[in-house]
């Protein structure tokens, strides 16, 4: 294209009448697309980029999307135009901070360092986003806003902000499918989800526990975050004296499960939940969790994984159910779930809740 073309253009494009300077920025966008936007040379990719710059200074919003509509899908657009677009109004910078491949990642850090939550929105949804550019998404976003980054595959998130976002989501059960789904949530953090989520969340964790090898199990396991959440509280008044007769009982070998039962039946709550945090080798916040809120499908996992037999886990089940809750139709419920669960997924499951044990003791 003879660049005397658009040497007249940028006479043009002082045209004074917004009219005339839509035209105009219509037929220099078409020129620009002649031959295929990858035509033409350096000099006239800076001269594009200049008359497009000086015809969309005070067009209309319309005017501006259109353009970057059009910008978006182009290989090579004019480098400053399509950073100025990025940083328009949600209206005009959408298609680019979604589509547009020539955006670069420090264009795409301005955007995400600077602009509004529907910006970040919109740069959540790019293919292929970087983990710097997600680093700071995360940083500023909203909930709704991780929950459309999550769901984007493709993008990259650093161990950092998928640790934020497992702790932003203990607030927000909106973020729990998103976090779950996750393809590549490392699995100690998603083992971290099991007690926030929902009875099928908690399936499709266990799926996946099931679902890991042996040498990616032990990898998750080296690399978690051992860490005791603050949520936990403080122990039972009663916890040393307790703690100090199930050590005296395990080292005459008097802990079994069926002593465990016993515990239970007589209202020893704070030994019961020692002794199978013991035999469980699980930590007692754990143990203190799954009997508070009657997690029984918690509880079956721990009972299968350390070789309990069904029917000591429904005499668990009855005992932790009240009277008016139907015990011992739920108890069977359960009884089903613990005899067609997995063996390997609940031993794999129990080895990351183990985590929290090993890091307690570190604390302690």
């Amino acid at each position: 294209m003879p660049q005397s073309k658009l040497l007249q253009l940028i006479e043009l494009a002082s045209e004074p009448s917004s009219e005339r300077r839509r035209e105009l920025l219509r037929e220099v966008t078409n020129l620009f697309f002649t031959g295929g936007d990858e035509a033409h040379s350096g000099a006239e990719m800076e001269l594009f980029d200049d008359v497009l710059g000086r015809l969309t200074v005070e067009m209309e919003e319309a005017v501006r999307a259109e353009l970057s509509e059009r910008m978006a899908d182009a290989l090579r657009p004019p480098r400053q135009l399509i950073a100025d677009l990025a940083t328009d109004s949600i209206t005009v910078a959408g298609p680019v901070l979604t589509r547009s491949r020539a955006l670069t990642v420090e264009d795409q850090m301005r955007v995400a360092q600077n602009q509004s939550e529907a910006h970040l929105t919109a740069l959540s949804r790019r293919e292929g986003v970087s983990s710097a550019v997600t680093d700071v998404i995360v940083r500023r976003a909203n909930d709704a806003t991780l929950g459309v980054l999550l769901r984007n595959q493709s993008a990259t998130l650093s161990r950092e902000a998928q640790e934020t976002i497992v702790d932003r989501a203990q607030a927000n059960p909106d973020l729990h499918e998103a976090v779950v789904d996750r393809h590549n949530l490392p699995p100690d953090l998603l083992n971290e989800m099991y007690f926030m989520v929902e009875a099928q969340l908690r399936d499709k964790i266990l799926e996946k526990n099931n679902a890991l090898n042996p040498a990616d199990l032990d990898a998750a396991l080296s690399v978690g975050r051992k860490k005791l959440a603050t949520r936990d509280g403080a122990l039972p008044f009663d916890f040393a004296e307790e703690e100090a007769a199930v050590r005296a009982m395990k080292r005459r070998g008097q802990i079994t499960p069926q002593v465990l039962a016993g515990m239970l039946r007589s209202g020893k709550t704070t030994r019961f939940l020692v002794a199978l945090a013991e035999l469980a080798d699980v930590d007692f916040h754990t143990a203190r969790r799954i009997l508070e809120r009657k997690e029984l499908d918690a509880l079956a996992i721990i009972c299968k994984a350390a070789d309990f037999d069904r029917a000591l886990f429904l005499t668990f089940a009855i005992l932790i159910l009240d009277v008016d809750e139907n015990a011992m139709a739920r108890a069977r419920q359960y009884g089903d779930l613990y005899s067609e669960l997995p063996k390997d997924a609940a031993t794999r499951t129990l080895r990351f809740w183990r985590m929290r044990r090993q890091s307690g003791d570190v604390a302690a």
